[in-house]
């Protein structure tokens, strides 16, 4: 009989954390490596925000605070939603977690019961199937093609609601495919919604202030406000405010729900660190002009990965609206032989080559629930940029 739960069986580790870690392992090994896997600003925490922290540390602000935030930082959320979304919330409709990801999942294990499904447009994060199969219910992937630009279709979502769907998890900007939706294709969602009363949406905006070519952001919740009351709505300061390491996720929703996630929160992690949160409280209260600068700088990666990209043979790479991820086609590579005498036959070999021929870390799309593809984060040096994708240009041009 064996030591560990039966949980484990449901679940895979993080593919994109497994690449950082290979990646890690081979620089440290002395081979000249550009890892392309991690979703995590280049840039730094913005000073004032840094200022903040050592203000709190230095005023003594590092004892346990509430479970779910400190009223400072519910009501520095609740002026962001007013201000940037348009929604209105009450403190007892917010809550604060150790990242976005410690929200969503409270979320999940606070409601999911065995045979619940919940919908996730694919490609997807990585850790939705996941944490939804920890918290005992079952995935729904809905496959978004390129065709739609990698994004849900109204039909799709009327054929994938059961009378068992708990849960719809809309992500805009996407990771892994930088897409983002329209507010008329939200507001196509949503009229299907509207149809059945017992399908709840959480939407993860994360991305949300990172969006290129005068791109509008609009969250479900803003679109349509008849479902409010089963919306969760989850952002957070990690992307925007690079902040990744500082972990702070937050999220407004109904008073019953956001009370059962801090059930769930008090007797695992108890409260997100003091001291972030009175960064993230500067962070969301402070000058936000630095996000329009970093976003010039993400818009210009972008344009030059899509373009090199496109120049490799067999690789098709749609430009997307935002975050800062690419997600190409190389379906155009399979079958064809790598330098090691290797046939890729799959884009996980495809990834496996890459790094061993060039030195090149990126993930496999069949990760995120679509392939053959794979994902580039573009959130690091330009320089780093331009030499990874002449890299990729010369494998792809070693095939035969």
């Amino acid at each position: 009989m064996s030591f560990l739960s039966a949980a484990l069986d449901r679940v895979k580790p993080s593919a994109t954390i497994a690449v950082t870690d290979k990646a890690r392992q081979l620089k440290a090994a002395g081979r000249n490596v550009i890892g392309l896997g991690a979703g995590e600003p280049d840039f730094d925490t913005p000073a004032n925000i840094k200022l903040a922290a050592v203000h709190a540390i230095e005023a003594g602000k590092t004892k346990y605070t509430a479970v779910d935030g400190i009223p400072e930082l519910k009501e520095a959320i609740i002026a962001k939603f007013q201000r940037e979304n348009g929604l209105t919330y009450t403190p007892n409709q917010i809550t604060v977690g150790t990242g976005g990801k410690q929200v969503l999942y409270n979320a999940l294990m606070a409601t999911i019961n065995p045979g619940d499904e919940v919908i996730i447009p694919a490609p997807y994060w990585v850790s939705y199937p996941e944490m939804v199969a920890l918290a005992g219910g079952e995935s729904v992937p809905v496959v978004c093609t390129a065709e739609f630009g990698f994004k849900l279709q109204p039909e799709a979502l009327e054929r994938a609601i059961t009378p068992k769907t708990k849960w719809i998890i809309l992500n805009s900007p996407s990771n892994p495919t930088g897409s983002a939706y329209t507010r008329a294709e939200l507001k196509a969602l949503t009229d299907v919604l509207l149809k059945h009363p017992h399908v709840w949406v959480m939407t993860d905006d994360m991305y949300e202030h990172l969006v290129y070519d005068d791109f509008e952001f609009t969250t479900p919740a803003q679109v349509e406000p008849k479902p409010f009351d089963r919306t969760l709505t989850v952002n957070g300061v990690s992307k925007a405010y690079c902040m990744t390491g500082w972990r702070i996720g937050y999220a407004g929703g109904p008073v019953q729900l956001i009370k059962a996630m801090a059930t769930i929160q008090s007797q695992s992690t108890s409260n997100p660190s003091s001291v972030s949160q009175w960064a993230a409280v500067e962070a969301l209260n402070g000058p936000q002009e630095f996000i329009t600068a970093n976003n010039k700088v993400f818009k210009e990666r972008r344009d030059l990965v899509v373009a090199m990209l496109n120049q490799a043979t067999g690789i098709d790479c749609p430009r997307p609206e935002g975050a800062f991820y690419v997600y190409p086609s190389c379906a155009g590579t399979i079958g064809k032989t790598a330098p090691s005498g290797k046939t890729i036959e799959n884009d996980q070999d495809f990834v496996t080559e890459l790094l061993e021929a060039e030195g090149v870390a990126v993930v496999q799309g069949s990760a995120f629930g679509l392939g053959p593809a794979f994902r580039i984060s573009y959130a690091t040096k330009t320089s780093d940029l331009e030499d990874a994708c002449k890299r990729i240009q010369r494998f792809c041009g070693n095939l035969r």
